[in-house]
């Protein structure tokens, strides 16, 4: 086929020998698979801003490290340098995800690197050679759910214990090979830390796999996995060797209203502060 634009330096520096043929083409990037010496692996290509149709991109950015004060507040000004940065900050944060998952025992894609807005991958197979299914082309018994259940389950306390929540996680970006589940998909992975957001995302994450296997095995409906990982997190007490019961019990406690109200106060307080600050700064935009 002919080579992509996109893809055109990576074959004349040598990193890609033949792109094969389209694999996919999603709301953030298109994938292709291609050929590396021997191996065959895959490039996704990102797209560019403008013509991503990713919703709310904003809320998986909070709190992400970029670096610097000034590159920071180009990035909230959206400045043409700033949003170039923004670019390279949510194309790195896919690398730089597999990279901590990798390491923390969660089933992911090899990387070999993010070269020019093009992340060069893994190609998950089946034995056959033919490429894993997505997780909602594959039917299952009932046994098989539970297991594949537990495991993405597990998965996701890795992913809680490194500070990761992937934020978008769905029967569509999971693959299942003769193994097993791996999760795909990582640019809006979300540090679970220091974005506001991130329980709201990680117990959307683990909803929409428990109702996935859950209409092969109904009993998974009944687990509440997601507030017994967060209630373990922000005690400190979560662990890669942490056994998960999937049971949760909400503390039975009066809420303290003025303590929240409190907080929020000093929430806006410390925003405005924040605002005024990167507006008396002087600085020339790129």
């Amino acid at each position: 086929m002919k080579t992509p634009a996109r893809l055109i330096p990576l074959v004349e520096d040598g990193l890609i020998d033949e792109v094969l043929r389209p694999l996919m083409n999603g709301k953030e990037a298109a994938v292709y698979v291609v050929r590396s010496g021997d191996e065959i692996r895959c490039a996704k290509v990102y797209k560019d801003m403008d013509k991503r149709s990713f919703k709310k991109a904003s809320l998986y950015r909070e709190g992400r490290k970029t670096g610097n004060s000034r590159r920071s507040r180009a990035m909230e000004k959206g400045s043409k340098f700033g949003r170039g940065q923004a670019e390279e900050a949510w194309q790195n944060a896919e690398v730089d995800a597999l990279y901590r998952l990798a390491a923390a025992g969660v089933r992911v894609p090899k990387p070999f690197g993010c070269f020019d807005g093009v992340l060069l991958m893994e190609l998950v197979t089946l034995p056959d050679g033919q490429v894993a299914p997505r997780l909602n082309d594959v039917t299952l018994e009932p046994e098989q759910a539970r297991k594949d259940h537990a495991t993405l389950m597990e998965s996701i306390k890795r992913m809680l214990c490194v500070s990761l929540v992937h934020g978008d996680l769905s029967e569509f970006n999971v693959l299942v090979d003769e193994h097993g589940p791996v999760i795909i998909d990582l640019p809006q992975a979300v540090d679970a830390a220091a974005n506001n957001n991130a329980f709201f995302m990680l117990n959307r994450d683990v909803n929409n796999i428990t109702q996935y296997y859950a209409q092969y095995a109904p009993e998974l409906l009944e687990t509440r996995y997601s507030p017994e990982m967060w209630s373990l997190y922000k005690a400190g007490r979560l662990e890669m060797d942490t056994v998960l019961t999937g049971e949760f019990i909400e503390p039975d406690t009066e809420a303290d209203v003025d303590s929240v109200m409190a907080e929020i106060q000093a929430v806006l307080s410390e925003e405005r502060e924040r605002v005024a600050r990167a507006n008396a700064e002087d600085f020339e935009d790129f």
